[in-house]
């Protein structure tokens, strides 16, 4: 497991290898641990530029597992144009700015796998999501979604009825 230290040490050492600036985006549990909503993670996940695909690529090391997305395109859903900018900013060093998903965009992202770990995650940022913001990204994103959208669409409701009706507008 990574825990919050362990990720800034790492991507420092990163950013001394980088010769250009660069925007380096957190998602899923790293994001969550950046934030301070959990403890760890079990691996690093990053969206970046893909034009910086090489440069970050050469850049990392074999200290942990690194899985990367690129240009919006998370998982299995693309995230509208303005997740970079919608995203926390956590951290800026010399060449990477490293930011974190906004909480909205963590919970849609969670939402189309939706297993328990997720629920855990989704659970965990509930506090930082208000429901309408929530409906409304759904909606930006909802027609680029790679898999069975059907499905998707179930998750969400689901995770709209278990986590997010104590603050259901009528």
């Amino acid at each position: 497991m990574i825990d919050r230290t362990q990720l800034v040490v790492w991507i420092k050492k990163v950013d001394r290898k980088i010769t250009k600036k660069i925007i380096v985006v957190a998602v899923g549990g790293t994001a969550m641990t950046l934030l301070g909503l959990k403890p760890s993670t079990m691996d690093i996940d990053f969206c970046i530029s893909s034009e910086d695909k090489q440069e970050f690529k050469k850049a990392i090391d074999k200290t942990f597992r690194v899985d990367l997305f690129f240009d919006g395109y998370i998982f299995s859903e693309q995230l509208p144009k303005d997740y970079a900018e919608k995203s926390k900013e956590i951290l800026k060093l010399k060449n990477i700015t490293l930011k974190t998903l906004s909480p909205e965009d963590i919970v849609i992202t969670k939402s189309a796998r939706l297993n328990a770990r997720d629920e855990e995650d989704i659970q965990a940022i509930t506090k930082y999501v208000k429901r309408e913001e929530l409906i409304e990204r759904f909606k930006q994103v909802i027609g680029t979604y790679a898999g069975n959208e059907e499905d998707y669409r179930m998750n969400f409701e689901v995770v709209l009825k278990r986590y997010f009706l104590e603050n259901m507008t009528k």
